[in-house]
């Protein structure tokens, strides 16, 4: 069964995605408060989060960075905010997608679903891939760079393990999006994926500033460059 664990404050939305969730199947454990969820959480033990950004002792995204110190469990923020900055300030810290109230629950789940399907995709088929002195141990869901464990959150290394898996192919931001995140809705948007390619390429590339693995083909979209 999967198991989410749900932050939110709120008791008539919270009630409601209680019921949501268990008419598909999810076993869910609810935070009203940061504390609560402390105590909740433990890394392994959910499948995946909804974290409200707005809580009454914090916000969802100090909770998000807590994680993501342990942990690539797919995380969705609820907010209230559809502001570029705060978007993407969900997103730079680890983030994996984002929903803005007021939304539709059908909405929700489809994302929630699709998470899961990119979670899962992601553990499936190959045990390891190399390249560039970069090593991707599937099953552990780890990476490293000659031998140095990368410090990758969620979104990172799935962007990573696409990229690797389609050595010396231009890739679109439509074709890494559509294949990340289901982006059918345009939820993420180009200026999202841009900053993670930044965040990448400051964790992976020797001068991020003169990347020589992952490139930028002008007009076209991003490449792997396989040079060893």
């Amino acid at each position: 069964m999967i198991r989410i664990l749900l932050l939110e404050d709120d008791l008539s939305l919270m009630n409601g995605l209680s019921f949501a969730f268990k008419k598909q199947g999810f076993e869910t454990h609810i935070a009203r408060t940061l504390r609560e969820a402390d105590a909740l959480w433990t890394d392994g033990k959910y499948d995946l989060l909804v974290l409200d950004v707005s809580l009454p002792d914090g916000s969802g995204f100090t909770f998000c960075q807590k994680v993501r110190l342990t942990s690539k469990v797919p995380i969705i923020f609820l907010t209230a905010s559809d502001e570029e900055t705060s978007i993407i300030m969900g997103l730079d810290i680890g983030g994996d997608d984002y929903i803005t109230k007021p939304f539709k629950l059908g909405v929700l789940i489809s994302r929630i679903n699709a998470l899961l399907r990119r979670a899962g995709s992601f553990q499936m088929a190959d045990t390891e891939l190399q390249s560039n002195d970069i090593k991707v141990l599937l099953l552990q869901g780890q990476a490293f760079k000659k031998g140095k464990l990368l410090d990758l959150t969620a979104a990172e290394y799935k962007l990573l393990c696409f990229f690797m898996r389609n050595p010396n192919v231009v890739l679109t931001k439509e074709q890494i999006l559509d294949k990340l995140w289901d982006c059918e809705e345009n939820y993420i948007d180009s200026s999202a994926l841009t900053v993670y390619m930044r965040r990448l390429r400051m964790k992976i590339e020797d001068d991020p500033g003169e990347p020589q693995m992952l490139l930028t083909v002008r007009g076209m979209g991003y490449k792997w460059n396989v040079t060893d």
